[in-house]
């Protein structure tokens, strides 16, 4: 019987299944849910800034500040149908009746709660702590190192002040994503450090401002979708749900940065079956997170895609997720070339 078995961020898992944050887990009884149908952690419904607000007597004033009116009255309700003192006990009661890890997902905006809601996070009990950090560069007198820099900050201020292991959701709309993801690693590092050790030679280990960098990487956040109703020609959300065809930038760039990095490497979007899974195991990914799937096919996925996994790990004589892991990340692979080239298209079908 093939060993699913699997470190992520220094917690045991039982396989590299791991379920994303979503509403699928904002309960206890929905923890418990996913963990007896087969997940070997979960990641808990984000907990976000407005709800944070929802409980202050801020919110009132501060949310019509950012919303119009009717986007205000809703996070004001969410947050004080579920505000940041439930999700706490929510993290203690799943830690009680679970015996997988739990992982808290904290989404902010402002750089004040981060740092206070992070450590009532860990002092409940979670397991690990996922942020979810999306910053929309909308302003065009930011340039990209200024954008970069408040993902950085609010890394470097939460690792000094947490000992339990942090994740870090993050988008692909990066002009140097690599560098980055080097940096956020690692923490300070400088432009030269990181050259030569993407070159493949030995490159300083240290930390360069006394900080460490995350424990993992979950790559890639899909943001809210944007769409347009032209018959009423107003704003609507798009398809909430991924699909297996969104699956190839996180693919891309996992099998680039598989044994570059100084940390752990997770895969979400676009992950519905066994056969993505593996993909991205093979890109070099220690866990792949499951979502959209759930929702399209019910809890039942879950075992699906781990039977999937054994499966193919069976009929291609692997023992261990660990016999396998990045073999075809650039690190590794005969033709490193092939992971960068972004004009392939040209070649196969001779057009522009």
């Amino acid at each position: 019987m093939a060993d699913l078995s699997t470190k992520y961020m220094g917690l045991e898992l039982s396989s590299p299944v791991v379920v994303g944050s979503s509403s699928l887990a904002n309960s206890v009884e929905g923890v418990k849910k996913l963990e007896d149908a087969g997940a070997a952690a979960v990641v808990l419904k984000s907990l976000f800034e407005e709800q944070i607000f929802a409980e202050t007597e801020e919110m009132g004033e501060y949310s019509h500040t950012l919303y119009d009116s009717e986007a205000a009255e809703f996070v004001e309700a969410y947050g004080r149908e579920f505000g940041p003192r439930d999700y706490l006990k929510l993290i203690q009661d799943a830690k009680k009746a679970c015996s997988i890890p739990i992982i808290a997902s904290l989404n902010c905006f402002s750089q004040k709660w981060w740092v206070n809601y992070a450590k009532k996070i860990e002092a409940a009990g979670a397991d690990a702590l996922e942020l979810n950090i999306g910053v929309m560069p909308s302003n065009p007198k930011l340039t990209s190192e200024e954008v970069e820099s408040l993902y950085l900050a609010v890394v470097k201020d939460i690792k000094k002040e947490v000992n339990i292991p942090v994740a870090l959701k993050i988008g692909p709309y990066f002009s140097s994503f690599a560098n980055l993801a080097l940096t956020l690693s690692r923490g300070r590092v400088s432009h030269r450090d990181f050259i030569v050790g993407w070159c493949g030679n030995p490159a300083p280990s240290e930390k360069k401002e006394g900080w460490n960098g995350v424990d993992a990487l979950v790559l890639f956040n899909r943001y809210y979708q944007l769409d347009i109703d032209i018959d009423k020609m107003e704003l609507v959300a798009g398809n909430p749900y991924s699909t297996s065809n969104e699956i190839h930038e996180s693919l891309r760039w996992i099998s680039l940065l598989s044994g570059k990095v100084d940390c752990d490497l997770a895969a979400t979007t676009g992950i519905h079956t066994g056969a993505d899974a593996v993909k991205q195991l093979l890109a070099g990914a220690d866990v792949v997170q499951l979502c959209s799937t759930l929702y399209k096919n019910g809890l039942d996925q879950i075992k699906t895609v781990k039977q999937e996994i054994e499966d193919w790990m069976g009929a291609n004589g692997f023992n261990s997720v660990a016999d396998f892991r990045g073999k075809l990340s650039q690190k590794k692979s005969e033709f490193p070339t092939a992971h960068e080239r972004l004009q392939y298209i040209k070649l196969f079908v001779g057009i522009e």
